[in-house]
């Protein structure tokens, strides 16, 4: 019976697994964008293979935030939201407030480092404001007019020439060998200085938070276009594999960074946009003419993917909240509420970038605090969740995995304070 309704741990065939993976590559085309090309590229650029452990450990401790989206939508069949609700509605109605605030920001940003890259692939007609509206006009398209059976298939075509893009580059980079010259001494990340770019770089490695209930909510459509719902081990396959991908592609994110930009004596820009305009740029001036392509083909891909997975994810979550706040039957409204939340935030990319650009910036800015803020919170929040009554026993989270979830609330909140002391003291530094 438990088979039956998709909870089993146990056996699956080769076919029902293909039929469920889908959520996780979806979260991993949602997590390497900004975090991986332009953050970890950066890391890479200035500080060598230094932060490497950092990445890898701040990965570490958000794993099981991640891992309980996955996991509560495969124990109870409904998604993390509903878990939220059940924990108490302050809860759900803090989840929406910054959904809310997140969806209309950070489309805008995605949306406009993907139309900064677009321009090196021929998209270099059209004005910064329209091509941002373009792209997230074209991402609502594939979702709106494709559901999410559309969106499955060009996340993946996407995150698989990413991947292939990225590793091409990577390889290419290593027969290259690092530009530093051998007695080049490599800048220490461990100062004062450093600090605002450690924490801007761990805090969206690989994704905040917030994020974590999108892969539970994509399992629902998962399952509507296959008729197969998922057991808790195809579940936990296919979020292992978005996950690591996501770790592993970050790698090869900082090894580029440190094996072509290191050492280069280039000035890099802060801003992530200038960042992303320039990047295929110093790529090619160091690995040569030949690898354009290959560069421009990887950033634009990781940007797009991001661009269409945040499209689908912020305004899916607000439709599911909208839904549960109300509580009313309007699941079959859902495709409906769905897509007046995709239109609401495409429109609000539009006014942003043509009416508010020049304070886009501080906005995120605004967006990422909040984030932060707020990622204990959601941490504890998952936590909770994954123990609630409606999970059965067998798939609540051992020992060694509470001891890793409290070693992660615990860095969020010291994480959460260094933040708030970095950031009021560079203010009054300004």
């Amino acid at each position: 019976m438990q088979a039956e309704h998709g909870i089993s741990s146990g056996f699956t065939t080769r076919k029902n697994l293909i039929k469920a993976i889908g959520p996780g590559i979806l979260m991993a085309g949602a997590a390497i964008g900004g975090s991986h090309l332009v953050s970890s590229t950066q890391a890479g650029a200035l500080f060598g293979w230094s932060l490497l452990g950092v990445m890898l450990l701040v990965n570490l401790f958000k794993y099981p935030f991640f891992l309980y989206g996955e996991r509560y939508r495969a124990a109870t069949g409904e998604s993390i939201l509903h878990g939220y609700k059940r924990l108490g509605r302050g809860a759900l109605y803090a989840f929406f407030m910054l959904n809310l605030i997140n969806a209309a920001l950070n489309i805008a940003g995605v949306s406009m480092i993907t139309a900064s890259l677009a321009i090196n692939i021929g998209l270099d007609f059209i004005p910064i404001p329209e091509s941002t509206a373009l792209m997230a006009l074209l991402c609502a398209g594939i979702i709106v007019l494709g559901r999410y059976r559309l969106l499955d298939t060009v996340a993946k075509v996407v995150v698989i020439s990413l991947t292939i893009s990225t590793l091409a580059a990577i390889t290419a980079a290593l027969w290259t060998g690092p530009v530093a010259e051998a007695d080049f001494i490599s800048p220490t990340p461990w100062n004062l200085a450093s600090v605002g770019f450690i924490i801007l770089f761990m805090g969206w490695m690989p994704a905040p938070i917030d994020v974590a209930a999108w892969p539970s909510l994509w399992m629902d459509s998962r399952e509507r276009q296959t008729r197969h719902r998922a057991t808790m081990s195809e579940a936990m396959t296919d979020f292992h594999i978005g996950y690591i991908g996501t770790v592993v592609t970050a790698m090869f994110f900082l090894g580029l960074g440190a094996l072509v930009l290191h050492g280069s004596g280039q000035e890099f820009p802060e801003q992530s946009a200038a960042f992303a305009s320039q990047f295929i740029s110093m790529y090619v001036d160091t690995i040569g003419p030949w690898s354009y392509w290959v560069i421009a083909i990887a950033a634009f891909s990781a940007m797009f993917s991001t661009t269409l997975t945040c499209v689908d994810g912020w305004p899916r979550s607000l439709a599911v909240c909208s839904i549960l706040i109300a509580e009313r039957s309007w699941e079959n409204r859902f495709r409906t509420i769905h897509t007046i939340w995709i239109a609401l935030c495409v429109a609000a990319t539009y006014v942003i970038v043509k009416f508010f650009l020049g304070t886009l910036g501080a906005m995120l800015q605004v967006a990422m605090i909040i984030s932060f803020l707020t990622s204990p919170i959601f941490a504890w929040l998952n936590y909770r969740a994954i123990q609630l009554d409606v999970v059965p026993d067998i798939f609540r989270p051992r020992k060694p995995l509470r001891i890793l979830s409290w070693a992660g609330i615990l860095f969020f909140i010291v994480f959460t304070l260094v933040f708030l002391v970095w950031f009021f003291h560079d203010k009054q530094a300004q």
